[in-house]
């Protein structure tokens, strides 16, 4: 589900199936949110989700189609390991023996993930004194980095600045109501349905039932004024203006 953050508005809502993770299913999430907004002239401008929809993937894809993710990284992210310094000239890493790890391979692993694989020489860690604590049993020393290692770098300078932890704030402060108020006030507690094409047409009523009793709640704020005309106020407010406009450098803050 996706909810927007000015009115708590349901825009999407879909039923997807449980064998996979949330991860995999939020460029779709997406994608039908966007086609929805475009026809009224919305456009995506920030995702806010919670840990469990953190993939590489999706930083990619978010950041190509210029959306900016607040998505906290998930724990299992491997964009290197403490005491190895990155050389992004060389590509290659320095761990704490002064020696280099240089650039192998790009081998995914068993979930379908890529990874770039970093090995030393057998020579270079014989003689290390802490042989036994770096690399264990193995001859050499070796470091797997994802291929996102520049987009998890991003999100997580983006999650953790103070915009970020706003957002983080706002997100909690929006979806989960929104969760509650369908589990306890619109079914959808249980599904009794067979089907993830009945399932989905369930919350898809439950959402428009949501939506519509919003909508019956919402009350534009309407302000009637009346303007008096009066000659010299309007040479002050003409004034005004062309002083306004002639300032080139003016800057907004939020």
């Amino acid at each position: 589900m996706s909810v927007d953050t000015a009115n708590h508005v349901i825009t999407n809502i879909q039923a997807d199936f449980a064998d996979k993770k949330d991860s995999r299913y939020l460029q779709s999430i997406v994608g039908n949110t966007s086609k929805r907004l475009d026809k009224f002239g919305l456009h995506i401008d920030s995702v806010l989700a919670d840990t469990g929809f953190s993939s590489g993937e999706n930083y990619k894809k978010l950041e190509e189609t210029g959306i900016r993710a607040y998505i906290p990284v998930h724990g299992q992210f491997e964009g290197g390991r403490e005491g190895f310094v990155y050389d992004k000239e060389n590509d290659r890493w320095k761990c704490p023996n002064n020696k280099y790890l240089v650039f192998k391979k790009v081998k995914p692993d068993a979930k379908g993930n890529g990874f770039r694989h970093y090995r030393t020489c057998r020579k270079d860690c014989r003689e290390w004194p802490f042989k036994s604590q770096c690399i264990g049993n193995q001859h050499e020393c070796q470091l797997r980095v994802t291929i996102y290692k520049d987009y998890y770098e991003r999100t997580i300078k983006r999650v953790n600045s103070s915009f970020g932890k706003r957002m983080k704030y706002l997100r909690q402060s929006t979806v989960e109501p929104v969760f509650g108020s369908l589990i306890n006030y619109f079914g959808m507690r249980k599904v009794n349905t067979h089907g993830i094409d009945l399932a989905h047409k369930s919350m898809l009523m439950s959402a428009i039932a949501y939506n519509l009793k919003k909508y019956m709640k919402y009350c534009p704020r309407i302000i009637n004024l009346k303007v008096e005309t009066v000659p010299h106020c309007i040479e002050m407010i003409r004034n005004f203006f062309s002083f306004l406009f002639s300032v080139k450098n003016y800057q907004y803050s939020f």
